[in-house]
């Protein structure tokens, strides 16, 4: 059977009659009629019995219509999502994040890109690099953040923002003069406020201190840089941050000073390989690696 017998099939099982069929398609009734004939010829055997201007499916039409239900069901969505991109109406940009993205950047890039892209729907999720890695090769995204280059053969890792690692404080710790200073790892005291094992900036800042022989105790741990941000503006201790999340900070609670020896910190924007982006999403990456770079800007300020 060819997929429009299919259609004109599964109206006449739903409604029992050539006319509600017509009306279910939009189309005529010699038309139904005559795609029901054909049909029937193809297959050799009637599917109806026509009693009364009603049709009443035969035991065969039955078996046909359990098998073919899913197809017909498949072929109405590919309709409704032709007619859909034809009024560029429909499109859905599915868009992963790390939740150190996801709360400091994505709200004000958000609203920018909604301004000309009214209709369409974005999907937002929340999830670590290992997880996004693992969505984009399977389709379940098309476009992630994340503060890591994952290194995959078959991920796309585009830099669109770049900072540098920050100390961050509660308010009065430092004078206005130090804070113009970059701290060093022999400048950490106090109660310190440290991520969980296996956090890569987290690595690095341990590393860093090891280097110049300092041995830093954390009394508290925490599994998200956001964790560890409020706990520093609720006046709990100090934190080493990457960039976006102390620039998002509330400036009436904490102080930020540069992590020395510098350490970059660059947001990436990841992609399937050989999985283009359609304008939509094109459009929200630029959204966000200007809103990105705007709020490290005026944390600098």
């Amino acid at each position: 059977m060819r997929l429009r017998h299919i259609e004109v099939f599964h109206a006449i099982m739903q409604v029992g009659t050539i006319s509600g069929a017509a009306q279910v398609l939009h189309i005529s009734q010699p038309a139904v009629t005559k795609v029901l004939q054909h049909a029937e010829l193809q297959l050799g055997m009637p599917l109806f019995e026509r009693v009364r201007g009603k049709l009443y499916p035969k035991p065969e039409a039955h078996r046909l219509f359990a098998e073919t239900e899913k197809l017909n069901r498949d072929l109405q969505g590919i309709r409704r999502l032709a007619a859909s991109l034809k009024n560029r109406a429909c499109e859905t940009v599915r868009l992963i994040s790390t939740p150190t993205i996801a709360i400091s950047v994505l709200p004000a890039a958000l609203t920018v890109w909604r301004r000309d892209f009214v209709q369409t729907r974005c999907e937002l999720a929340t999830f670590h690099t290992s997880e996004i890695v693992n969505a984009l090769r399977l389709g379940e995204a098309d476009l992630a953040l994340s503060l890591q280059d994952p290194r995959h053969p078959g991920i796309e890792a585009e830099p669109i923002a770049s900072g540098n690692l920050m100390v961050m404080a509660p308010k009065g710790t430092w004078t206005e003069e130090e804070c113009r200073e970059p701290m060093t790892p022999n400048g950490l005291k106090g109660e310190l406020i440290g991520m969980a094992d296996r956090d890569p900036l987290g690595e690095m800042v341990v590393a860093a201190c090891e280097a110049q022989d300092v041995h830093p105790v954390f009394h508290t741990v925490v599994q998200t840089y956001q964790i560890a941000r409020s706990l520093v503006e609720a006046g709990a201790g100090s934190a080493v941050l990457d960039p976006f999340t102390a620039a998002s900070a509330a400036r009436d609670k904490v102080q930020c000073r540069q992590w020395a020896p510098a350490i970059p910190v660059q947001l990436y924007l990841l992609t399937a390989s050989h999985a283009p982006l359609s304008h939509g999403a094109r459009e929200l990456a630029n959204c966000i690696g200007a809103t990105a770079r705007a709020l490290l800007d005026k944390g600098t300020q």
